[in-house]
């Protein structure tokens, strides 16, 4: 089925069908009426806005998880975020290599695409150490939760809760089973916990810096010189993505009286709001009444997202770090950009400009559209359509009051920044191949 599948379509729109595929599926099985609690089942756009927040590992919703749906409801959200933050292409090469099955070259070429690996060969090797390596993490994660949800909780459900937030962290997915305490409460409960907070940032980085990071360090352990260059320029800019706004969002924002936060808690708040928003989607903290400048510093991060080859959304961390770089060889007069003694081809920073492009324009067009449609406040459309493109899943409370035009146009955002600028572009432009001949080459003036 996966070889015939790969035979007639192009790698970028095997990926784009796959998440469609996943998203049909879910959206039927959660309008059945045994996904439900009141047994009824959900309307068919309820469950496709559902089924593509879970898919695409966004987390916003229109229902509250705990209350609406019910435990068969719930198992299938999992299994959507599962298969959404692993990619239906390194699903169906698992399972064709449980089978027995032979992987050709072609369908190893769909991989590549699928974890943006930089080659075909041992591709199939990566598809067993990102299985082996996802699991192993998200079960100490839930590990840890159990500890901590267990004595609260009960035995039976400490565990489920420990795995499905396990899950969905890891994945980036921001779906939680807090609204037993309230609906949409998300991890407010925990703003002050160590043991929460500590587990469920930790699980958001290791997905969202990539597998292909975590390769190269199992390769190459702690030697940073023999690291490939994306792998340190990830790490860097997610260092650095790590510091800066924690730095801002203690001294300017949760310092502020009407947070009421202690000092610990401060601190823990300041962290968990800078690692989370770059694709996770919880908090622990109520956006609603989150200052401008720290609603703007969030959706930036939102918009930047994690890295390539990982569970997160959003522009990556490259594009960010190929902005810099390229602002920094303007201003050294170079004429190449350099970085960690290597120089980047000219295609990458035309790709990083590319893809800006695409997300800038749809993130303002969805921003507009929702302004139009629902009469909501520029803010809080930057800051669902951020969150909707980035697959995060944050909101500031108006995502279930929206309209059904504006759920369908949140469902295309989560859509495309899940699949990616370049797979678009590259599913869009297959079977158009570049005039072999160049145009004469002219000079305008920039600036």
């Amino acid at each position: 089925m996966f070889s015939k599948l790969t035979s007639r379509v192009t790698p970028a729109q095997i990926i784009i069908l796959g998440f469609l595929g996943l998203i049909l599926v879910g959206a039927l099985l959660l309008t059945l009426p045994f996904a439900t609690r009141d047994g009824l089942g959900a309307p068919f756009l309820d469950a496709l806005f559902t089924s593509t927040s879970a898919t695409c590992v966004t987390g916003l919703v229109v229902h509250d998880t705990y209350t609406y749906w019910s435990e068969f409801g719930q198992l299938v959200i999992l299994a959507l975020i599962q298969v959404g933050g692993m990619g239906v292409v390194t699903v169906a090469v698992a399972v064709a290599l449980l089978s027995g099955k032979r992987i050709g070259l072609r369908q190893r070429f769909v991989m590549q695409e699928s974890i943006s690996a930089p080659q075909v060969g041992g591709i199939v090797r990566m598809t067993d150490f990102i299985l082996k390596t996802m699991f192993l993490i998200e079960g100490i994660g839930a590990l840890i939760l159990a500890v901590r949800f267990c004595p609260e909780m009960g035995l039976t459900k400490g565990i489920w809760y420990a795995l499905f937030h396990a899950v969905s962290a890891f994945c980036n997915a921001g779906f939680d089973l807090m609204g037993f305490r309230q609906p949409s409460s998300s991890l407010t409960h925990y703003v002050g916990d160590p043991v929460v907070n500590l587990t469920v940032m930790a699980l958001i980085v290791c997905g969202g810096i990539g597998f292909l990071v975590w390769d190269d360090i199992r390769k190459n352990k702690l030697h940073f010189h023999a690291w490939r260059l994306q792998t340190k320029i990830v790490l860097t800019v997610t260092a650095c993505l790590l510091v800066f706004p924690a730095v801002f969002f203690f001294v300017f924002e949760f310092g502020a009286e009407h947070w009421g936060l202690t000092t610990g808690q401060r601190i823990w708040a300041s962290l968990f709001q800078t690692v989370s928003p770059r694709t996770a989607g919880f908090n622990t903290v109520d956006y609603a009444v989150m200052s401008g400048p720290g609603l703007l510093v969030t959706i930036l991060l939102m918009l930047i997202g994690g890295s390539p080859g990982s569970t997160a959304g959003g522009a990556k961390t490259t594009s960010l770090a190929m902005i810099f770089l390229s602002v920094r060889a303007v201003f050294q007069q170079r004429d190449s950009i350099q970085c960690f003694g290597r120089r980047l081809p000219p295609e990458v920073l035309r790709s990083t400009c590319a893809i800006l492009t695409l997300y800038a324009t749809l993130f303002l067009t969805g921003s507009i559209g929702l302004c139009l449609l629902d009469g909501v406040s520029m803010p809080q459309a930057l800051f669902e359509c951020a969150s909707a493109i980035g697959t995060v899943g944050l909101s500031m409370g108006i995502t279930a009051d929206l309209s059904a035009p504006s759920h369908v146009l949140l469902i295309l955002l989560m859509y495309f920044g899940r699949v990616g600028g370049l797979t678009m572009i590259y599913a869009v432009a297959s079977g158009h191949r570049p005039a072999p001949a160049q145009m004469p080459q002219e000079k305008i003036t920039i600036g």
